[in-house]
């Protein structure tokens, strides 16, 4: 057996998108798209969803004997060069595939004494992501758009019309902060073979692969004379596929999905964050995290796939005497070092984000009550989150050189300048009790 390619497994991530497209076509949706979409779907005063919908969820089907290989290599230890790291002391089943602490970088290397450079983001609800591009800004398409263009100013995102910069052309999917990667294949080599994470070497690991428990199985897919580059490319590979078919990578079962299924009821706080959520004039928050159901039917991501530079302060772990830059030095050959995006990071989902320790690509927060401070108060108030230099000057945007600081979002509400924030403590307060609606495993059990 040959070993997959990239392109491949590509394809493979959107099998069950095609599936959606023939359930839509027999009707299976229990609203119309258009209700699904209604802006007058708030919640009724009693919790409840005026305009319920049933969800297409990914297909629920016994693993693939690649996926089952890929299951025994993410709890393998012994690939890490330290032989003490394996996927899955990262990226733990029980905090949803994010770190279960609260570091800001995960410690690794061969000699489990060096740390990485970025928070560790969760491994959930990859099976939708999109690969790199800059294309259209269309919020609520997950295809990919056409091949890199130039960057182009973009219009003010709101809440209330996601598709409003539709003109711009902005950068949008790929894995990683930084988009780096566009399979789920390619970025398992990323802190596999990183000398600050797993660090890993390609001899170490065809070593392994040849003689572990799950060996057996590996060669029964690849015949008994794979060399080690097949080998490590077919494991890279099962990895993928692993996360692609396992339900827990994508369960789709938190109380917001429940309401949006006419199942369950909100709090009063938890419909009134809601509000204040998708309201353009409040939080505008799903500007950027969509909490809609999509075209397809399928449960909203709670993310556009979007960069943006946002200017988190500067981490005091972070490596010293360097800056990180985001998108622009990503390393990607199709849109080389371009300053314009230069301070950009992914947007991550926002669902199980109540049970994360450390916020933003750099951990800089630890808790939800400072993210949403952050938003309101970035440029009102923004001595809270920048240090004071040795004259009493404040040192703004402190994580990102002066010449990159024209990126920063300053027009998307509630970024820019106002007088005074357009949410109350209050109502910050009723957001993050909206998000923790978010967290799997609090849905009623399906039928």
């Amino acid at each position: 057996m040959t070993a997959r390619t990239d392109e491949g497994e590509a394809q493979a991530t959107h099998t069950w998108s095609r599936l959606i497209t023939v359930a839509l076509l027999i009707g299976s949706l229990a609203a119309t798209i258009p209700q699904a979409f209604a802006r007058d779907c708030a919640p009724a005063p009693d919790g409840s969803n005026p305009c319920p919908v049933t969800l297409i969820r990914p297909p629920m089907s016994p693993l693939s004997a690649m996926a089952k290989l890929g299951k025994a290599l993410f709890y393998d230890k012994a690939l890490s060069g330290s032989g003490q790291l394996s996927c899955a002391s990262c990226h733990v089943p029980s905090a949803h595939y994010a770190p279960d602490n609260a570091l800001a970088f995960a410690r690794g290397g061969v000699a489990m004494d060096k740390f990485g450079v970025r928070a560790v983001p969760s491994l959930t609800y990859r099976e939708r992501q999109p690969p790199f591009s800059v294309g259209p800004d269309n919020a609520t398409s997950e295809t990919a758009p056409p091949p890199p263009s130039p960057p182009s100013a973009k219009g003010v995102k709101s809440a209330s019309n996601t598709g409003v910069s539709a003109q711009a052309m902005v950068p949008q999917g790929g894995l990683f902060w930084d988009g780096r990667a566009d399979t789920l294949q390619s970025q398992a080599a990323g802190p596999l073979f990183d000398a600050r994470e797993m660090a890993a070497t390609r001899t170490g690991i065809a070593a392994r692969l040849r003689h572990a428990p799950y060996s057996a199985a590996l060669f029964r897919l690849m015949g008994a004379h794979a060399s080690d580059d097949m080998l490590i490319a077919e494991a890279l590979f099962a990895l993928a596929r692993y996360q692609i078919e396992a339900p827990d990578f994508h369960p789709y079962s938190s109380r917001y999905d429940a309401w949006l299924e006419g199942q369950i009821r909100l709090t009063r706080d938890e419909a009134e964050g809601l509000r204040l959520f998708n309201d353009p004039s409040k939080g505008n928050c799903a500007a950027c995290h969509l909490s809609m159901v999509d075209e397809e039917g399928r449960p909203p991501l709670f993310t556009d796939h979007q960069y943006e530079a946002l200017a988190a302060p500067r981490n005091p772990l972070a490596p010293k005497g360097s800056y990180d830059l985001g998108l622009c030095a990503a390393g990607r050959a199709d849109i080389g070092h371009t300053e314009a995006y230069c301070g950009f990071f992914r947007t991550p989902s926002l669902r199980n984000s109540a049970t994360r320790k450390v916020f933003f690509h750099n951990g800089a927060f630890t808790s939800l009550r400072q993210v949403m401070d952050f938003y309101e108060l970035r440029d009102i108030e923004p001595s809270q989150f920048y240090p004071r230099q040795a004259d009493g000057t404040l040192l703004l945007n402190d994580d990102l050189p002066r010449r990159y600081w024209g990126n920063i979002d300053k027009t998307d509400a509630p970024f820019g300048l106002r007088k005074s924030p357009s949410l109350t403590p209050e109502e910050r307060e009723k957001i993050i009790v909206f998000l923790g609606t978010l967290t799997d495993g609090q849905a009623p059990q399906r039928k």
